[in-house]
């Protein structure tokens, strides 16, 4: 069997942790499996795809495009994984990736038809945006979830150990009154509930190739997309002392980000910030919201002497303030740390130019 999955849904959702836990569930499992990231910075090295390697997955990345748009790229990508033995594939798409089920499975399937199966195109939601859709004030965020969940053929709420039971239960009820022709499965990529009914659908499950009813055109649909910005930093921390709190770091040059961008009116649905040392110790702290708490995915075990870090986010905010207001707080809050700093790749753009 070769099987290749898209895996798209809102910034926060968890798509890069189920790709990560999924792929490892299923090469114990099913099959050998792969996973790429795919984003839209130009020659940079993504979050994502560097704490997968971290975290020891079997994965890759593919920037500068879409995925919607780079078919050569990704077939080349798709043919060299087969050839290893792997029998599922996943791939993200950029943060809001609404259209990719036209893009990607029609795309492939008229250029490449009968080379490999498509599982069921995957949108994941996680219970917080959820219930800012439910109760109508998502937003612009709420239009563009609404048009990724009209494009899945399976939904999958993310982050299921958070809620109640009684309330999972509530949510999964409603997006299966409000989207009757996706099959819903219920995840938690911490503790590995679901991974096993995730696997299965995959595994057994067939892409629709639906046309949903879409007007991706629409002024209400292109001003929220237009509202967003990219960033994309990469730079090198010099540590002055033996005793340096990379955890600290992290967290408070996240707040720091989250302070600055609330004050001027935006809002990060995500923000990854990822730094490594060079024995292999890292530390991943992310925002899901300039009102949410910082969380730190995972902690540097020991002191830093030397890092290495990366940034990727996407926000609701003007692209040259997003620029500003991250450059401000790179330089001020690695001051107080002392830190000497060496930027290797900035890349922003905002996706409405």
């Amino acid at each position: 069997m070769k099987k290749f999955v898209v895996f798209s849904g809102f910034l926060g959702s968890g798509k890069t942790t189920t790709m990560m836990a999924l792929t490892r569930y299923y090469s114990a499992h099913y099959g050998r499996a792969a996973m790429i990231s795919n984003d839209l910075g130009t020659g940079v090295t993504l979050a994502d795809h560097k704490l997968a390697q971290l975290e020891g997955c079997n994965a890759s990345q593919i920037t500068d495009a879409c995925i919607c748009f780079c078919h050569d790229v990704l077939m080349t990508r798709l043919n060299g994984y087969f050839d290893e033995g792997c029998e599922l594939i996943v791939s993200d798409i950029p943060g809001f990736g609404v259209g990719a089920q036209e893009h990607v499975y029609h795309g492939l399937t008229e250029h490449y038809p009968g080379q490999f199966a498509l599982g069921p195109f995957t949108v994941l939601i996680e219970p917080r945006n959820l219930s800012l859709i439910r109760s109508g004030e998502a937003g612009d965020m709420g239009i563009i979830l609404d048009a990724q969940l009209k494009e899945a053929d399976l939904i999958v709420l993310n982050k299921c150990d958070l809620p109640e039971a009684s309330e999972r239960d509530a949510d999964l009820a409603w997006l299966q009154e409000r989207y009757p022709w996706a099959k819903q499965v219920s995840v938690s990529a911490k503790t590995g509930e679901g991974l096993d009914a995730l696997a299965l659908a995959l595994r057994d499950g067939t892409a629709s190739l639906r046309h949903p009813e879409i007007d991706y055109e629409a002024d209400d649909l292109q001003n929220a997309m237009g509202s967003l910005s990219e960033y994309y930093l990469q730079y090198r921390a010099l540590v002055c002392c033996d005793d340096f709190d990379g955890n600290a770091y992290l967290t408070e040059l996240a707040r720091e980000i989250q302070r600055t961008a609330g004050a001027a009116g935006g809002e990060i649905p995500h923000l990854k910030l990822l730094a490594w040392g060079p024995e292999g110790d890292y530390g991943k702290a992310d925002i899901l919201g300039v009102d949410r708490p910082v969380e730190l995915f995972h902690r540097f075990e020991n002191p830093c002497t030397d890092l290495a870090v990366l940034l990727n986010t996407s926000a609701v905010c003007p692209d040259e303030t997003l620029d500003r207001l991250i450059e401000d707080a790179v330089r001020e809050v690695s001051a107080r740390y002392q830190l000497e700093i060496t930027v290797f790749k900035k890349d922003h753009f905002g996706l409405g130019e």
